[in-house]
């Protein structure tokens, strides 16, 4: 995929967008007054790597991907819908297993769900590194490895302060989010496959 031009811009664009949506989705999830300051700069962050993805696209050519509509994407409808599919699965999981609903169940889902896609980038872009390190590509996601690695461990103190066990709560968000990446990724795979042929 690095190799392909086309294939290349429109997975940035789509890593972009998602995380656009997950930046959207932090500022959703946030309290209208109580707001604390990790909170507020993972918003910001998540934001920054929409940012910098996109820019990244001008590496490979300035006029690709402007938008996020479904011909810049890769598997375009999984890949707008990914965090969204996320979110209510954890949020059901929350209702059935704690009985939470209201602020707590927003920030208890803000929680898992974070974590979960922190867990999922902590594996991804350094695998993504290592291929455009081989291809010697001029585009970079270092910076975006290094953020996500501190979203990590923030996420864990933060949910060792609400859950207290937080742990099986943990492991069944990333279980979650283990289905949904496997069926997104299979559509990026298929998306691969249809242009390669």
């Amino acid at each position: 995929m690095v190799s392909d031009p086309d294939l290349h811009t429109r997975w940035l664009n789509t890593l972009s967008m998602m995380e656009n949506t997950g930046a959207r989705k932090i500022a959703a999830a946030e309290d209208r007054v109580r707001v604390d300051l990790l909170m507020l700069k993972h918003a910001a962050e998540e934001a920054r790597h929409a940012y910098y993805l996109k820019k990244q696209i001008g590496k490979l050519d300035a006029s690709a991907c402007p938008t996020y509509e479904a011909d810049y994407l890769l598997a375009p409808v999984d890949s707008h819908a990914y965090l969204n599919r996320l979110d209510v699965r954890v949020c059901r999981y929350l209702k059935q297993a704690l009985q939470l609903d209201g602020p707590a169940l927003k920030y208890a889902a803000y929680l898992l769900v974070t974590y979960a896609i922190e867990v999922r980038a902590d594996a991804l872009y350094p695998v993504y590194q290592d291929a455009l390190n081989s291809a010697g590509s001029r585009v970079q996601v270092k910076s975006i490895i290094v953020e996500e690695e501190g979203h990590l461990a923030e996420m864990l103190r933060q949910m060792e302060t609400f859950f207290g066990d937080w742990q099986p709560h943990a492991e069944r968000a990333v279980a979650i989010e283990t289905d949904l990446f496997n069926g997104w990724i299979q559509g990026v795979e298929q998306a691969v496959t249809a242009v390669s042929c």
